[in-house]
């Protein structure tokens, strides 16, 4: 696994606990200190001095997450790879459904289930699956294609997945951005020759109650730019592999979920260019051939949890 971090030494003994508590206990894992300012290295080598199958790589200045990420990458030596962010969890049975389904198919990754936690009265307690999580990894289905389950695009994290090692030789994130996985992912999907979809929950996605998580700074103008690269990128991806039911899928998706909460933010927002930017993707969407064969469903947004 590889375990990048930054800033986050409050959460980091939950996910490396997690890693511990996997009933298939046959894992290695690097952990990456990008840069922090706060205790996260010297939590991460606390632990690979009480665990060897920790590995700590320390970057002096922060490459974000795409570029320790790949560090990462460099690193690995065994059959599979996964990604577990720092602040995150595994379930405890995680790894071996993962490794299960792999070894059952033969595909190139996996992909399953994960559920937001939230703080609630002093504990972080986890949500449901959301209905798009839902859509994208149920049924279980080994050895299937993008054109088989189109949905399964909306499925953009990188920490929901665990692939062969090899599928990686030619593959890496873009640095320097936020949201650098929703293109790998679309990647991932359109190279695989196949992948699996298991909808068993593999990991518990933290929502930090400071905001300070990529995801929740969608209403500065350099996050949504690059939130907006991010779309686009995989819905080009998509588009090269000519893969139409699988963008007419994410369109359906990014104009249910993506688009209001950032229409939201631009009503209000300050900065013209704000607005701008959006209208110009907006403008973007409704000029691809697949867009008029979306019909986004208004519950998907409906049904986001607290």
């Amino acid at each position: 696994m590889i375990v990048p971090g930054r800033d986050v030494a409050g959460y980091v003994p939950a996910a490396l606990a997690s890693l511990q508590a996997q009933t298939e206990q046959r894992w290695r894992a690097v952990l990456i200190d990008d840069g922090s300012a706060d205790d996260t290295r010297a939590v991460f080598e606390r632990a690979a001095a009480e665990d060897s199958r920790f590995t700590v790589l320390h970057h002096r200045e922060a490459r974000g997450l795409g570029g320790a990420r790949n560090a990462g990458l460099e690193l690995v030596d065994t059959p599979f790879l996964g990604f577990l962010d720092a602040d995150d969890e595994l379930t405890p049975d995680a790894i071996a459904r993962w490794t299960r389904a792999l070894e059952e198919s033969g595909s190139d990754f996996v992909a399953g289930a994960y559920v937001r936690t939230r703080l609630v009265d002093g504990r972080y307690r986890p949500g449901r699956v959301q209905p798009w999580v839902e859509r994208a990894t149920s049924p279980r289905a080994l050895g299937t294609t993008l054109v088989q389950r189109p949905h399964a695009s909306a499925n953009i994290v990188a920490w929901s997945k665990l692939s062969r090692t090899g599928f990686w030789d030619d593959l890496r994130f873009p640095e320097g951005v936020a949201y650098e996985d929703q293109i790998v992912a679309q990647l991932m999907y359109t190279r695989a020759a196949t992948f699996d979809l298991i909808p068993d929950v593999v990991v518990r996605w933290r929502v930090r109650p400071d905001g300070t998580s990529i995801t929740q700074g969608r209403g500065t103008l350099p996050v949504l730019r690059d939130y907006l690269a991010a779309l686009r990128g995989g819905i080009r991806v998509l588009e090269a592999a000519g893969c139409a039911d699988a963008v007419v899928a994410r369109l359906d998706l990014i104009l249910a979920m993506d688009l209001p909460p950032l229409q939201r933010i631009a009503d209000t927002h300050p900065d013209p260019a704000y607005r701008a930017a959006l209208a110009a993707f907006v403008d973007e969407l409704h000029a691809l051939p697949e867009f008029s064969a979306t019909a986004p469903d208004p519950s998907l947004a409906a049904a986001l949890e607290w």
